[in-house]
């Protein structure tokens, strides 16, 4: 191989490097989290009142949600809190298996005579077969075993119009130069809450739980940017 050819080759390797990077990052800048939005949203502030005007009813504006039988507060507002008791398992399995076969025959037979034109004498005396046959077989097995069990505190973000809280919080847990985080997210009505603020998170709609880990363990079990974009770019060689 000549030099210019070694060149042109470098340099064909050398874009298609840069542009295997360029998608792999734009890839990863673009990829969502599970759980997006504000983990944390502040009370708002109350109103300074001079005077307070009582209208003799039991129930005052303003006044944390409490029953009468007990002086536990319930979350209701902006910046509440409570326990999400989580307890997740799935186990999912699929098989599937597909036998097609197919078999064609043809024959064609003319029937017969003499003639003095050639045409029509291949004609009358056609004797032709074709036959065809094809099949396809395919299986495949699929199996899930998943299981999550923890318990995460968090915050009442928002107050839909029907009542339902809308939660979401999440946990940092460093150890040795590494991090994990779960994040937790859903829609909490509020009849579902037990006693102690503990909600079931199977009792929780549009729950969404996210763990990652970063650091040292986590990326030396991960290729790298680097690794991916040659796998993907590189992939003939």
């Amino acid at each position: 191989m000549s030099r210019n050819e070694t060149r042109r080759v470098a340099r064909a390797v050398a874009l298609a490097i840069v542009a295997g990077a360029a998608a792999a990052l734009s890839a990863c800048s673009s990829t969502p989290q599970t759980v997006a939005g504000p983990m944390l949203v502040p009370p708002p502030q109350a109103p300074l009142y001079i005077e307070r005007p009582n209208n003799g009813a039991i129930y005052q504006p303003g006044m944390a949600a409490t029953s009468l039988f007990s002086g536990e507060k319930r979350p209701s507002a902006i910046g509440d809190t409570l326990k999400v008791d989580i307890q997740e398992t799935l186990k999912a399995s699929q098989k599937q298996t597909t036998d097609t076969s197919r078999d064609n025959k043809l024959a064609v037979r003319g029937p017969g005579g003499k003639s003095n034109v050639g045409v029509v004498e291949r004609l009358l005396n056609v004797d032709a077969t074709a036959s065809g046959s094809d099949s396809f077989k395919g299986s495949g097995t699929t199996e899930t075993d998943n299981s999550f069990v923890t318990q995460v505190a968090v915050s009442v973000i928002n107050v839909l119009p029907n009542g339902n809280l809308l939660v979401a919080g999440e946990r940092n847990v460093g150890l040795n130069k590494g991090v994990n985080t779960l994040r937790f997210s859903g829609i909490v009505n509020p009849r579902d809450i037990r006693p102690g603020n503990v909600v079931a998170s199977r009792d929780v709609v549009n729950a969404s739980l996210e763990s990652v880990a970063q650091g040292d363990v986590s990326e030396a079990s991960s290729r790298s940017w680097l690794q991916r974009v040659l796998a993907r770019s590189l992939s003939i060689w």
